[in-house]
């Protein structure tokens, strides 16, 4: 015979029948498979798949358990055979002929009662028998109530739940226990959703044993990534019930990419407002009533409120499906796009302050984005919430997040046309990244134009277009249009694997005609309508992206990157003018990092003084003087008049700083 073997110690086990006490469930099959139709699964393969199956294949459940421990089995039995079950404390009592309802219902206590057998009259004596510790679990709904002797109202107030999670292993478990006892007992199941939890193992897909020494314990985790980290790894970074491997590499993830992403984006509101504050501003959420009306804001605030009314409607609808982690993709996304496109994008309207009409609409903004959000993140993340909730809340908001409304979506905001566009640009910008990264072209370094082949390139607002011109840092954006064959050399290959799910075995014959076709012209047809047709044994062939790999190699003086027939091509040439306003690009960089190190606020108007040998760097500082002014807060300007800069007319109060890489000297203090 081939034997099970004992996992901890790796001896056989045996399998013995014992006499047994059952509940007669095949009675109620067919109730439990009406109930089972009558129950929202999560994920909804469980309903007919797993659990269903379970129910189909139902025999009588064992309910007996040959232990001391555990919940004793109420049958009195007398030497006749006659079993008699005690449904109550009271009932016992009366059976036994004197007060019992004060009885401690476990061994050895319940042991020691003796009752008279009603049909003949003889002695009988509890059955050594404990109960099935599901049938404890299962009668948990009404058991926690004491109902039906006391607290009924409560009971049938809470039954059914409307909502139970549990692993996938309580199918055979805690889950059937309650459809099962709800079922005989009340008529109807337990609960009305479930959503089952998938395993979790290591972060090497093993089962968690302390025989591996592998178990990370929920405390500890907690106290070294974050109570909200750990609650948002179990709710979102993946299908509940999908097998999931923790570690600490996937928390530290959550934190930085998530969490942290989050709170600097709320820090930045509190700083720009404290900011406008120390200029004599205050900015507060009082003050969104001062901001222009939203069809009024600039495309990025419009922007951003499409999309995040956008995921106030996706979130929602993911938390009524019971699917958190679709939530969660949706939030993080959203956390990436506010703050490393819209806050990013945003930078310079925050400095101007809550006073101008565009500094104005992006307070609101952003504070509508952060307190939405804070409200859609709240069941996930409690603790942080709570905490920006406070920092960010109005006078008249809640005290805490959990005590304020669900936010509602305002569909008249969203604008699916927008997003489409705002998309269309990010996509641009970062094609013109690859082409600047492939051409070692620095981003900091102005270019003359950029040439932009796109569907729906002619249709973006100017807004968008400036928004792409100053993320490219090139002085003019332009359509690619003819240019383009004189920019590039083309390369069009078939691809195999598309082309064979879809035509089978014509794939041969339609790749020697794409081999044959002049590669220019099948790549510019696909651009302009995302098809190309060719003729293939006189029939005519419509291909997609997906069925043509499309290499472009730039010409010389050029830098060019393309992908799904979109095109951003690079002036690469550097004009005196151009290489200038480059360096003092490099300066501006080289300024803000030391303001940082020297611990000056945002607000801190400073001097700035510099010294070079390098004529062309001193030619490029005095030309973009005021552009370096304002992008530094520099309200002094200028040469250093004489050694020490700064440092020869108030000693102690400018530190010297110096670039060899630039050949610069620099000297900065507070204003003042």
């Amino acid at each position: 015979h081939s034997y099970p073997h004992c996992w901890r110690c790796g001896t056989p086990l045996l399998y013995y029948a014992l006499p047994s006490w059952f509940i007669r469930t095949t009675a109620i099959k067919d109730r439990l498979l009406a109930e089972n139709e009558k129950t929202n699964w999560q994920p909804p393969t469980i309903k007919d798949g797993r659990y269903g199956e379970w129910l189909r294949n139902n025999v009588d459940w064992a309910l007996s358990r040959t232990r001391y421990w555990g919940t004793p089995l109420p049958i009195w039995e007398c030497p006749s055979g006659h079993a008699t079950c005690a449904g109550s404390l009271a009932e016992l009592s009366r059976l036994a002929g004197r007060d019992l309802t004060g009885l401690d219902p476990h061994r050895p206590f319940a042991d020691d009662v003796i009752i008279s057998c009603p049909e003949c009259g003889n002695q009988a004596h509890r059955v050594p028998e404990v109960i099935d510790v599901w049938y404890d679990s299962g009668s948990m709904p009404f058991a926690q109530f004491g109902a039906p002797h006391r607290n009924l109202a409560d009971f049938e107030r809470s039954y059914p739940a409307q909502f139970v999670c549990e692993g996938i292993d309580q199918t055979r478990g805690w889950f059937y226990s309650l459809m099962v006892i709800g079922t005989m007992v009340l008529g109807r199941s337990a609960y009305q959703n479930v959503v089952c939890l998938g395993l979790i193992v290591d972060d090497r897909g093993r089962k968690m044993s302390k025989h591996l020494g592998n178990v990370l314990e929920p405390i500890s985790l907690m106290d070294r990534h974050g109570a909200d980290a750990v609650r948002w790894f179990f709710a979102a970074a993946g299908s509940p019930w999908a097998t999931r491997r923790i570690g600490h590499a996937a928390l530290e993830d959550i934190v930085r990419k998530v969490l942290l992403t989050y709170w600097n984006t709320a820090s930045f509101l509190v700083l720009y407002a404290n900011a406008a504050a120390a200029q004599g501003d205050c900015w507060n959420p009082e003050r969104t009533a001062d901001a222009p009306p939203v069809p009024d804001r600039p495309v990025l605030d419009r922007w951003l409120l499409s999309e995040l009314n956008a995921l106030v409607r996706d979130v929602t609808g993911a938390m009524e499906e019971f699917d958190p982690a679709r939530a969660g993709r949706k939030i993080a996304a959203f956390i990436d796009d506010l703050s490393n496109w819209y806050v990013r994008r945003s930078r310079r309207r925050f400095w101007e302050g809550p006073g101008t009409p565009g500094g104005a609409a992006a307070f609101a903004t952003l504070y509508a984005a952060l307190e939405t959000l804070t409200r859609l993140m709240a069941p996930i993340t409690p603790f942080l919430t709570d905490y920006v909730w406070n920092v960010l809340r109005g006078e008249s908001g809640p005290d805490s997040v959990h005590l304020a409304s669900w936010p509602a979506a305002r569909t008249e905001l969203i604008d699916e046309i927008l997003a489409g566009q705002m998309a269309l640009a990010r996509r641009l910008v970062e094609l013109g990244r690859s082409a600047r990264a492939a051409a070692g072209l620095r981003i900091r370094q102005p270019l003359a134009r950029a040439l932009i082949s796109a569907a729906g390139f002619a249709e973006l607002p100017g807004e968008l277009r400036d928004q792409v011109a100053d993320e490219l840092n090139v002085h003019e954006l332009a359509p690619l249009q003819a240019a383009e064959d004189e920019l590039v050399d083309y390369t069009v290959k078939p691809n195999f694997r598309a082309l064979g799910r879809r035509l089978g075995s014509g794939t041969p014959a339609v790749a020697a005609a794409i081999a044959a076709a002049d590669p220019a012209g099948l790549a510019g047809r696909l651009r302009a309508s995302g098809t190309a047709a060719i003729q293939v044994g006189g029939m005519t062939v419509e291909l997609g992206p997906d069925d043509l790999i499309v290499t472009q190699t730039p010409r010389s003086g050029w830098a060019v990157a393309a992908e799904a027939g979109e095109t951003v091509a690079l002036e690469a040439s550097l004009t005196p003018e151009l290489r200038r306003e480059g360096l003092a690009r490099e300066v501006i960089r080289l300024v803000q990092d030391t303001r940082k190190s020297d611990g000056l606020d945002v607000s801190d108007r400073i001097s700035l003084r510099w010294a070079t040998a390098d004529p062309e760097l001193a030619t490029a500082l005095t030309e973009h003087g005021p552009m370096i002014s304002a992008e530094v807060l520099a309200v002094d300007y200028g040469l250093a008049a004489a050694p020490g800069g700064l440092a020869a007319s108030r000693a102690g109060e400018a530190r010297e700083h110096a670039d060899a890489s630039l050949g610069l000297t620099f000297w900065i203090r507070r204003a003042g």
